[in-house]
C-alpha cells in the first residue's frame, strides 16, 4: 500500500493550490485554487489528470478546502458547476460563510476586465450548497474507511490544516498557516501524531522575519509621513484577513495620535466581511475574544466606505482597495490615478504572485509599468514593501516539521530556489526525506500498515531477560560506571493461513516446522605477550606457575569497568561468549602467524554465537589493547564451526 501525491497546482510556484492525494485507493483533492497571474489555460489546475473521462465523481472521494483565499478556492465553482463534480466538499464554517464574498468579487473583476466569465453568481451559490461545514478537531467519517479532521491554522479567519487517515496510513495537508499570532488571529495549533506524509506550504522558505512590532512601526511611520505631506496612501489587499489586521493597527494609531485624515475601504465587500468577523469572534485571537465584552475590535471608529467620486479629490487619505497584488479590479484603477504623483505612497503588505502589477513594483523601482500592450503607467509615487504576510516563515516551517516528525515531507506553494534550500535543511537538520514536486508531477511513499499479533508465553519470558552493558567515560578519571540494559527482543512472526498472526520464540518455530536447531558458533584464538601479562599480575614471575583461575579473575577485574563477565572454573562468560586459556597448539581458531608455538606469551580462546558478535569483538579488543605489540587497526580473523 502507498500514498501518492499528484500536484496540480502550487508545485514550485505560489498560486492555484491543488494537490490530489491517494491513500490506499481513496483520492482526496486538497484545495482547488486559481492563479492570479494568468488569464489563459494556466489559470486553473489541469483537471484532466484526475480523470481522462472527466468522471470526477468516481475519481475523487472528497474535496477539502483549507481557507477562502482565491489561490485555494478560486477554481471550485468552475470544477463543480462547469466540470460536473457533485461529490462531498468540506471546509470550516467561516470559510463557507466568507468564500462566496471572495468568489463573487473575483467574478466581477473578471467581467470588468472584459474576460470570458468562468462561472456565474448562481454557480457560486449552487457550489456552496454542496459544501459540508466542519468544526475544528471534529472527526468526519467521509466513508467507512476515510477520516478527516481540521486544526486551527491562523493565517485568515477559518483557515485550517487537515489531517486524513485511512487504516494505519495518515497524512496532514497544511494549506497556508502562521506559527505566530497577530492582532486578530492566533497561532496555528495541531496535535502531535504519527504521520506518513506532511504536505506543507513554503511561501517564505528562506525568510526569518524580524520583530512584528518593528514592522508595524515602520509601516505606521511611512503612512503617517505620506499623509502629513498631503499624499494619498494606497494599500492593495484582499478584503479578508490582512485588511482587518491593518485596520486594527491603523485605527488604534489614529486614536492615539488624534489624526483626522480619512481611512477608507474600497467598497462594501470589506465592510460586509467585517460583519462576519464580528459574528465569528470565537475564531479570532485570545486578545480579541477577551476584549469583546467591552469593545469589538472590528468596530473601526476611523474607517469608512469609499465612494468613487473621491478618487481624484484633493487632500490626503488612506485607502484599502481590493484585490491584493494589484491584479485587477479597483486597486488597479486607483493605481493608475495615484501612481504618477510623487506625493503618494503605495504600500504592499504581503506576497505578490509573479505576473501581477504588485510583483513588478516589488522587483526593483520601476519608473514605468506596462499593464498590457497598449497601456503604460508612469510610476513616480513612493513604493513601500513590508511583510505583513499571514504566512509562516522558515523558522515556523521547521518548527512544525520537527514537532510532527513525519516520515516524509512534501513542499508546495513556494519558489523553486528557496524550496531547494529548505528541502536541504529538512534533510540535514531533521533527517527527514523531503520533496518539492513541480506541477503535474507525482511522488509516492509507502504507507504504514500495523498488524495486530499475539505473543507466545515463551517469547514474552525470553524478552524479560536483561542484558546489562557497563560503560565508563575513560576521559574522566572519577566518572561513575554507567549500566545499561541492552536487551534486544527477537522473535519470529508466524503467519499461518486461516489463523491469527503470532510472535514466537525461535525454539517454538523449530517445533512447529518439525526440525532440529542448527547453531553457528564463532571462534577466535589469540596471544597476549608475556610482558603484558606480567603487568596485569606483577607478583608472578613465571608464566608456567600462573594459576589459570587467578589470572582470569584478574583479567575480569581489569575489564569490569567496560564489560560484565562472570567467573567460571577455567573461563569467563557472558551470554554465549566464553573466554578461556588455550593450551592446544593445533587450535583451529588460532591466527596463522601464532600457530607455530614460537610466540612468547599465553593464548586465549574465545567462542560465541552470532547474537553476541559485537560483544565478543569488544572484549577481544580490550584484551588486545593490553598488548602494545598488537596492531588493532588490522582486521581480526575468525573461524566458525557448526554444532
Amino acid at each position: 500500500m502507498a500514498i501518492d501525491c499528484l500536484v496540480l497546482g502550487a508545485g514550485q510556484e505560489v498560486g492555484k493550490s491543488c494537490v490530489i492525494v491517494s491513500i490506499n485507493g481513496k483520492r482526496i483533492m486538497f484545495d482547488c485554487g486559481m492563479h492570479m497571474g494568468y488569464a489563459d489555460h494556466r489559470r486553473y489546475p489541469d483537471f484532466s489528470l484526475i480523470s481522462k473521462s472527466a468522471d470526477f465523481n468516481s475519481a475523487l472521494s472528497c474535496i477539502i478546502i483549507t481557507h477562502f483565499h482565491l489561490d485555494h478556492i478560486g477554481a471550485l465553482p468552475y470544477f463543480t458547476e462547469v466540470c460536473g463534480y457533485n461529490g462531498p466538499i468540506y471546509m470550516t464554517y467561516p470559510t463557507k460563510a466568507l468564500a462566496p464574498l471572495m468568489l463573487e468579487d473575483y467574478r466581477k473583476v473578471m467581467v470588468g476586465r472584459g474576460e470570458e466569465e468562468q462561472f456565474t453568481y448562481e454557480n457560486i451559490l449552487d457550489c456552496m450548497k454542496k459544501v459540508t461545514a466542519v468544526d475544528l478537531k471534529q472527526t468526519v467519517q467521509v466513508d467507512k474507511d476515510l477520516q478527516i479532521r481540521g486544526y486551527y491554522a491562523g493565517h485568515v479567519l477559518g483557515a485550517a490544516m487537515f489531517y486524513a487517515s485511512l487504516g494505519d496510513a495518515a497524512m496532514v495537508y497544511t494549506g497556508d498557516y502562521n506559527m505566530t499570532p497577530d492582532r486578530h488571529l492566533g497561532a496555528a495549533q495541531i496535535d502531535r501524531m504519527q504521520l506518513d506524509v506532511l504536505i506543507t506550504e513554503s511561501t517564505y522558505a528562506t525568510t526569518i522575519r524580524d520583530s512584528k512590532y518593528a514592522r508595524e512601526r515602520e509601516f505606521l511611520k511611512a503612512v503617517h509621513k505620506c499623509v502629513s505631506n498631503g499624499g494619498k496612501v494606497l494599500i492593495p489587499t484582499f478584503a479578508l484577513g490582512r485588511a482587518q489586521e491593518l485596520c486594527i493597527l491603523l485605527d488604534d494609531y489614529w486614536e492615539r495620535m488624534n489624526l483626522k485624515v480619512p481611512i477608507y475601504f474600497s467598497a462594501g465587500l470589506t465592510m460586509q466581511a467585517n460583519l462576519y468577523y464580528k459574528v465569528l469572534i470565537n475564531w479570532t485571537s485570545q486578545k480579541v475574544k477577551d476584549t469583546y465584552a467591552t469593545r469589538n475590535a472590528f468596530d473601526f471608529k476611523n474607517v469608512h466606505s469609499f465612494d468613487r467620486s473621491l478618487l481624484d479629490a484633493p487632500g490626503p487619505c488612506v485607502l484599502f482597495a481590493t484585490p491584493g497584488m494589484i491584479s485587477g479590479g479597483f486597486s488597479l484603477e486607483v493605481f493608475k490615478h495615484w501612481a504618477p504623483s510623487e506625493a503618494n505612497l503605495i504600500t504592499l503588505p504581503g506576497y505578490c504572485v509573479a505576473g501581477t502589477v504588485g510583483h513588478k513594483l516589488m522587483s526593483g523601482k520601476p519608473t514605468k509599468v506596462d499593464l498590457d500592450k497598449d497601456t503604460q503607467i508612469d510610476v513616480r509615487c513612493q513604493i513601500h514593501q513590508l511583510s505583513f504576510s499571514p504566512h509562516t516563515d522558515a523558522k515556523g516551517i521547521m518548527d512544525l516539521v520537527k514537532f510532527l516528525s513525519p516520515k516524509h515531507v512534501v513542499l508546495v506553494h513556494g519558489e523553486k530556489p528557496k524550496m531547494d534550500l529548505l528541502k536541504a535543511r529538512i534533510k540535514s537538520e531533521l533527517g527527514i526525506q523531503c520533496y518539492d514536486p513541480a506541477n503535474t508531477e507525482t511522488v509516492s511513499f509507502p504507507s504504514t500498515h500495523f498488524v495486530k499479533a499475539d505473543a507466545s508465553n515463551t517469547f514474552i519470558r525470553s524478552s524479560l531477560t536483561p542484558n546489562f552493558e557497563f560503560l565508563k567515560d575513560e576521559a574522566k578519571a572519577m566518572a561513575p560506571l554507567e549500566v545499561r540494559d541492552g536487551r534486544v527482543t527477537e522473535g519470529i512472526l508466524a503467519m499461518e493461513k486461516g489463523q491469527k498472526v503470532k510472535i514466537l520464540h525461535q525454539d517454538e518455530l523449530l517445533t512447529m516446522i518439525g526440525t532440529e536447531k542448527t547453531e553457528v558458533e564463532f571462534g577466535y584464538c589469540f596471544a597476549l605477550r608475556l610482558c603484558s601479562l606480567k603487568r596485569v599480575l606483577p607478583a608472578i614471575e613465571e608464566v608456567s606457575v600462573f594459576d589459570e583461575n587467578l589470572l582470569l579473575s584478574v583479567l575480569n577485574m581489569k575489564l569490569s569497568n567496560e564489560v560484565g563477565l562472570q567467573d567460571r572454573v577455567g573461563s569467563l562468560e557472558v551470554n554465549s561468549f566464553r573466554l578461556s586459556i588455550c593450551k592446544n597448539n593445533s587450535c583451529p581458531h588460532r591466527s596463522n602467524g601464532d600457530s607455530d608455538g614460537s610466540y612468547e606469551g599465553m593464548f586465549f580462546c574465545c567462542n560465541w554465537s552470532n547474537l553476541d558478535m559485537k560483544l565478543a569483538w569488544r572484549v577481544i579488543s580490550l584484551l588486545k589493547n593490553m598488548d602494545s605489540s598488537v596492531d588493532l587497526t588490522n582486521k581480526m580473523p575468525f573461524n566458525n564451526v557448526e554444532r
